[in-house]
């Protein structure tokens, strides 16, 4: 069953290859250069594929809980991802193929618009290639291989979300106002979609890199996946930064305006799944209820999970879009959990809370990790959701508490405690008049608040903390515990703090190195008009990349309005914000 399955995918992906391959292009019109039939032809030719792609994974459906050997499950489970992979990426060609030249932003784009549509198109294709690649090799492991069985499942998982996010890319250019994922902001939407692909494929290389063997299909796959990450890095130069962050007047995409409506109307009273402990709610389980909520929703689904302490590992898969969970406040409702890397586990998956779907919020609950220093790094949650927001919710961990692990995120009023790198990631991010409390861990070591890993110089990442309190505790203290406002997990880690208040308990040095002089030339560490006893930059390290801000001009780029373009999707949350300084 697993060998007729894989040669039936494969086989079937090679056919779809044709319509994958990258148009070329002049700088024309896209419909009449890019394609070597009429439209019309090659739309029916689109048409055709996509329904024997439905069809195929109907077929393909049938065998999911057939067998209780792992293997075909899993060959099931890959082969089913594969195909609806297949599917978006033929319905992103078929509406480039339908749709008008391009009406974007000119000032969006650097280079022609057909010129970067075939870049986006390239890309797809390699990515499609890939995840095969990646198929392939996941049966030919043997029963005893479940780390690389795990690590390959990952990659997986990374390829069929970058998948996701070049689509978005398609679509949003395409069609700008009509799109259910973008903000409006073509520049913002486009930069942050691209920098997460790269940052899924760099995720898949290091997995990669991180298991024992070396064969040739190792090497050869971690090739390939460094090849398609410095193609999307090209494709993302061709991305004017973000010029019109402060408009408020542009036109928004509906979706936006359909959620503004519907959360100004969700409360508790009004919920579309209540959870509660006590039986008084539809479910007791908070992955029950998150799994009830519709897929690729543009509308809220809002959840009420009443006060309790939930003893379950959460996920918030990435076709669940927009979800809403409301609790009954930071001390109240808790969801909590002990896993870690000492159990064996990779940091990523240690996480009691994941969210993945875009637009989810998260009000008045406390996500926790009880794993205690002891056992290293242990995610209380990790989100990779963009326009996501997390509004007074507390997160309670020691070592990586708190993983922004991709894409444009919004913290407000929240309280974040930890010891090592307890704010770390990859992520854009912005925290807003949050308490930031740098607790007392293992003996003999320093607490580092924040760990951004911005990896090369064209991506679109960096942390802001804004209005912020950052303290250390008195147990802390007393022990002695050096806390530093950061270190650089890559070589272009960016954060800046600015208006915030820094109390005593931070180092006079402010920020400490990874390991020796690394990256002290290449991150951008920034304080702006911080207050505090240990706000004095006076005794602040020497590097390169340390700079103290007295340009507002500069100390703009990590507001809310410019850092994640907060203008175009923020006012429709409804949750409060400040747009500037």
């Amino acid at each position: 069953m697993t060998s007729f399955i894989k040669f039936s995918i494969i086989s079937f992906l090679v056919f779809l290859s044709c319509f994958w391959s990258p148009p070329v292009t002049s700088d024309s019109t896209l419909q009449a250069e890019s394609l070597a039939v009429p439209a019309s032809d090659f739309a029916a030719s689109l048409k055709s594929a996509i329904h024997v792609v439905q069809q195929v994974s109907m077929f393909v459906a049938q065998y999911k809980n057939a067998s209780k050997d792992f293997r075909v499950t899993n060959a099931v489970s890959d082969c089913l991802n594969l195909l609806d992979l297949s599917d978006q990426a033929l319905n992103w060609s078929l509406a480039a193929s339908l749709s008008p030249n391009g009406s974007t932003d000119p000032n969006c784009l650097r280079v022609p618009f057909d010129r970067f549509v075939a870049s986006v198109n390239s890309t797809i294709h390699r990515v499609g290639k890939m995840t095969s690649s990646f198929a392939s090799e996941s049966y030919n492991i043997s029963r005893d291989c479940l780390r690389v069985s795990n690590a390959l499942s990952d990659c997986l998982e990374l390829l069929d979300t970058s998948a996701d996010q070049l689509g978005w890319t398609l679509e949003a250019l395409l069609n700008p106002l009509r799109t259910k994922v973008g903000t409006g902001d073509l520049s913002s939407d486009l930069r942050t979609w691209l920098s997460s692909v790269i940052v899924n494929l760099d995720s898949c290389k290091e997995l990669l890199d991180h298991g024992r063997s070396n064969n040739n299909s190792k090497i050869s796959l971690g090739k390939e996946l460094k090849k398609i990450a410095s193609l999307v890095l090209h494709t993302l130069a061709m991305v004017h930064p973000n010029r019109n962050a402060n408009d408020e007047t542009q036109q928004r995409p509906f979706w936006l305006e359909l959620r503004r409506r519907k959360l100004v109307q969700a409360c508790k009273e009004s919920a579309n799944a209540v959870v509660a402990l006590d039986g008084s709610g539809q479910f007791t389980s908070i992955n029950k209820a998150v799994k009830s909520a519709p897929k690729h929703s543009p509308e809220p689904f809002v959840i009420y999970v009443k006060r309790g302490v939930y003893n379950e590992y959460v996920v918030v898969k990435k076709n669940k879009w927009n979800i809403v969970m409301i609790g009954d406040g930071m001390d109240a409702t808790i969801i909590t959990g002990s896993r870690s890397v000492a159990d064996g586990l990779k940091t990523y998956h240690s996480a009691t809370f994941s969210v993945k779907g875009r637009g989810f919020i998260g009000k008045d609950m406390t996500f926790e990790n009880t794993a205690g220093p002891e056992k290293h790094q242990a995610v209380a949650f990790l989100s990779d959701s963009d326009q996501s927001v997390l509004y007074r919710c507390s997160f309670r961990g020691y070592q990586d508490t708190l993983y922004t692990h991709n894409n444009r995120q919004f913290y407000k009023e929240c309280v974040i405690t930890g010891t090592i790198d307890f704010i770390f990631g990859h992520g854009t991010v912005v925290f807003q008049d949050c308490q930031v409390i740098a607790r007392k861990g293992l003996p003999d070591k320093n607490n580092t608040i924040t760990a951004q890993g911005r990896k090369s110089l064209g991506r679109f990442s960096a942390f802001s903390l804004q209005s912020c309190n950052i303290t250390v505790t008195p147990e802390a203290v007393a022990a002695s515990v050096e806390t530093y406002l950061g270190r650089p997990w890559k070589r272009y880690s960016t954060t800046v703090v600015m208006q915030s208040e820094i109390s005593a308990g931070i180092s006079p040095q402010g920020w400490l190195p990874w390991s020796g002089e690394y990256a002290l030339d290449t991150l951008y560490y920034g304080e702006y008009m911080n207050v505090g006893s240990g706000a004095d930059v006076s005794k602040r390290v020497g590097w390169p990349g340390f700079h103290v801000i007295t340009d507002a001009a500069v100390a703009e780029g990590y507001t809310v309005a410019n850092l994640i373009a907060g203008n175009a999707w923020l006012p429709s949350t409804g949750i409060p914000y400040k747009a500037g300084l």
